[in-house]
């Protein structure tokens, strides 16, 4: 009898114990499920936290990269630095005794090489760069460095000194190319993007340096200078342009080419947001020119001119001195063809009001061969309309 109530014990202590190892399972299961979901929970939450870093970050990285950025990396390719040789004539001053008393001092003439460098762009896959008459004028070599810092010697093709044009050429295969646009649409206050190899010399480096602004003003005009150079309706812009600028490209916010780098107005020789370009319109008429003929074929006009002064407008009975007298009319020629006469006063060219010969010199720069020029002027105190059509310079 007692061995059947100790094997029931026995029994009730391991079913006790079955039931326990089974609910501590339980346990065991439910804690390891609510910890896996807790961790779940957790690993999503660090994972969002990563995935909004990485978004900022991306876009940080975003704007970093902007319009202008885009730009510079598209026309940068194109932009060339121009180191040139120059054989200049100077007097150097000799005494060959020494000694002031013979009286004998003179001034030698020799040689001399100096190198200068500008800046260009290419604007034909074949070649062909545009830069400034000054940077190329007189050069004896000519050597074009891409910012790929490929070498290359270049030609002179023609150059036009008049408006600080010219073009070199270099040959070479998968040379990039600029993209040329418009000057004649620019707003006052948009950006602009100047680039160019100052002191390259100095820096030892192919790569242009780029500068931004913005467009200040357009159509400012000079009169001709003292090396004969007309700039004409010229674009200012502050970008900052410095010496070896000269030549590069001013560019918009597409990376196209609206004007050519051309100078400064500045007391210390940099740059103090003042700065001039060549509109790109007027480039590609000149560039066109001397890529097909080498030169600049000079229009034909048959007349010439001079101011008024008192004396002229008092024989004349000009209650004005505004606008320049015809001093001579050349016998077959356009201007007599269209029926000016010595005497006349040109009130206006096409659109543009003659007050001094200057004005009537800007007005006439850019035309060309085969244009029809319209003139108002003053005869016998009555206004009168003629049209000149130009021809070639014989």
């Amino acid at each position: 009898m007692k061995i059947k109530y100790v094997i029931l014990a026995i029994g009730v202590i391991l079913l006790a114990n079955i039931i326990i190892i089974k609910s501590t399972r339980k346990d065991i299961q439910k804690y390891t499920a609510i910890s896996t979901l807790t961790d779940s929970k957790d690993f999503h939450q660090v994972s969002y936290e990563q995935k909004e870093r990485q978004k900022e970050a991306d876009l940080i990285a975003d704007s970093r990269r902007n319009a202008i950025t885009t730009a510079i990396e598209k026309i940068t390719p194109s932009v060339v630095s121009i180191n040139v040789i120059k054989t200049q004539i100077v007097r150097k001053y000799t005494n060959p005794f020494e000694n002031p008393f013979f009286g004998f001092f003179d001034y030698m003439p020799y040689k001399r090489e100096v190198q200068s460098i500008g800046s260009g762009v290419i604007i034909t896959h074949s070649g062909y760069i545009i830069t400034n008459s000054h940077v190329v004028e007189g050069a004896t070599q000519i050597k074009v460095i891409l910012p790929d810092n490929r070498q290359f010697e270049a030609s002179l093709v023609g150059l036009d000194n008049r408006h600080d044009i010219a073009v070199v050429k270099i040959d070479g295969e998968d040379l990039p190319c600029a993209e040329l646009g418009k000057s004649d649409d620019l707003i006052i206050g948009e950006w602009a993007i100047a680039l160019g190899n100052p002191y390259a010399y100095l820096i030892k480096d192919s790569k242009p340096s780029v500068s931004v602004g913005v467009i200040s003003a357009v159509n400012r005009n000079f009169a001709e200078n003292g090396e004969k150079k007309i700039y004409k309706r010229m674009i200012q812009t502050d970008t900052a342009i410095n010496p070896g600028n000269s030549g590069g490209p001013l560019v918009n916010i597409y990376g196209q080419v609206i004007g050519i780098n051309t100078f400064i107005f500045s007391e210390s020789g940099g740059s103090v947001g003042i700065g001039f370009a060549i509109p790109i319109d007027r480039v590609k008429e000149i560039s066109t020119e001397l890529i097909e003929y080498g030169r600049i074929r000079e229009a034909w006009f048959g007349f010439k001119i001079q101011d008024l002064n008192q004396m002229i407008a008092s024989y004349l009975n000009l209650k004005s001195l505004d606008g320049v007298i015809v001093s001579f009319v050349e016998r077959g020629g356009p201007a007599d063809k269209a029926g000016l006469k010595a005497g006349d006063i040109i009130k206006k060219i096409n659109d543009n009001v003659i007050k001094v010969s200057d004005d009537a010199e800007m007005a006439v720069s850019d035309i060309k061969i085969n244009e029809t020029v319209s003139l108002i002027i003053l005869r016998n105190d009555k206004e009168i309309k003629l049209e000149l059509t130009t021809q070639e310079m014989k």
